[in-house]
């Protein structure tokens, strides 16, 4: 497969430059701003078929090679030209069966100041929960373990309470029986899935849930078909962890413990050791194996156990484990284990 990419100036400008070389210049951009990008994607397959073209980015509809493979659901290239339809651009195939294809995609755009740049959304990382928070329990409704686990990964270090559930109808179930602060509630799942736990929950008596909806849907009229049900927000894959640590702040009001400006990979932050040593000896045995290990897992389960007085410690000893610096956590266990 070859992808080529390029960009033109102005239509008219781009050809007197074509002209005036004496060569062939590429399709041109028939829109006004001052960049028309383009791109190609090429592969060797064995093509579309011309009977087939008609309706190869309609929703739900496979070329037959994609049967065969029985790979997909029909959903990407339809999602794709909606993507550069938004972007004002045009989506255009060519195929030849047993030789293969060619998409082309060209998009308008135009040349932005530094100052139009988006900032990032969080200056700072959070490394934690501020103390004298209520314990947030959050439910995660996901039937694919990697997502899932990608999430309790983000959340449960932070000090979050996270429950997961497989389907809607086990959603249902942990909600009655847990009753989390807020879902994070994957739309399409076997057995039940988040539409109609949404609308089961949000018909509920008792104490309802913030509930965020998460999905892989690239169309606005899912998000309102979303919102409609009863979800009290909208996030789609794939999302930015920051994305997800705001969200929680604007719905619960949490509070989150960020890293110090002054704090940096090269100069990792300083423990005191009579400042770890409010810790049992048997626990600093335990962190000392696990950063020996260099198990990032077992470092953050341990580092859970610190007490919220010292949550000073405890994010400190973060910051360690998440820039892999297990070798200043092993230096400094064995100096305790030797006292």
């Amino acid at each position: 497969m070859t992808l080529r990419a390029w960009a033109r100036r102005q239509e008219a400008e781009a050809r007197q430059e074509a002209e005036g070389r004496g060569q062939e210049g590429r399709a041109f951009c028939l829109l006004p701003p001052a960049l028309c990008l383009h791109f190609e994607v090429q592969d060797t397959g064995v093509g579309i078929a011309p009977e087939e073209m008609q309706t190869l980015f309609s929703a739900f509809v496979q070329a037959r090679s994609s049967q065969m493979a029985q790979e997909g659901t029909g959903l990407g290239l339809a999602i794709s030209r909606r993507f550069v339809q938004l972007m004002n651009g045009e989506i255009t195939v060519e195929s030849q069966v047993g030789r293969g294809s060619v998409f082309r995609v060209t998009i308008a755009a135009s040349l932005a100041e530094a100052i139009d740049l988006p900032s990032p959304l969080s200056a700072r990382r959070i490394v934690g929960l501020l103390p004298d928070q209520p314990t947030y329990r959050l439910l995660v409704a996901e039937d694919q373990s990697e997502n899932s686990q990608l999430l309790l990964k983000l959340l449960a270090p932070l000090g979050f309470e996270v429950q997961r559930a497989e389907n809607g109808k086990e959603a249902i179930a942990l909600y009655q029986q847990w009753q989390p602060h807020l879902i994070l509630m994957d739309m399409r799942m076997p057995v039940m899935d988040g539409y109609e736990a949404t609308r089961q929950i949000k018909a509920s008596t008792s104490k309802l849930p913030i509930i965020i909806a998460v999905t892989g849907s690239a169309f606005e009229e899912d998000r309102s078909a979303i919102l409609a049900i009863g979800c009290d927000d909208f996030l789609r894959k794939p999302f930015h962890p920051d994305e997800i640590l705001a969200k929680l702040g604007e719905h619960l009001g949490v509070r989150y413990l960020y890293e110090q400006p002054e704090a940096k990979i090269d100069t990792p932050p300083k423990i005191d050791r009579a400042a770890l040593s409010i810790m049992p000896p048997s626990w600093i045995a335990q962190l000392h194996r696990a950063a020996s290990g260099c198990s990032d897992r077992q470092v953050l389960q341990l580092i859970e156990q610190i007490p919220p007085a010292d949550a000073e410690l405890a994010a400190t000893l973060r910051d360690l484990a998440y820039n892999f610096r297990f070798d200043d956590i092993v230096e400094l266990t064995t100096q305790l284990e030797a006292e």
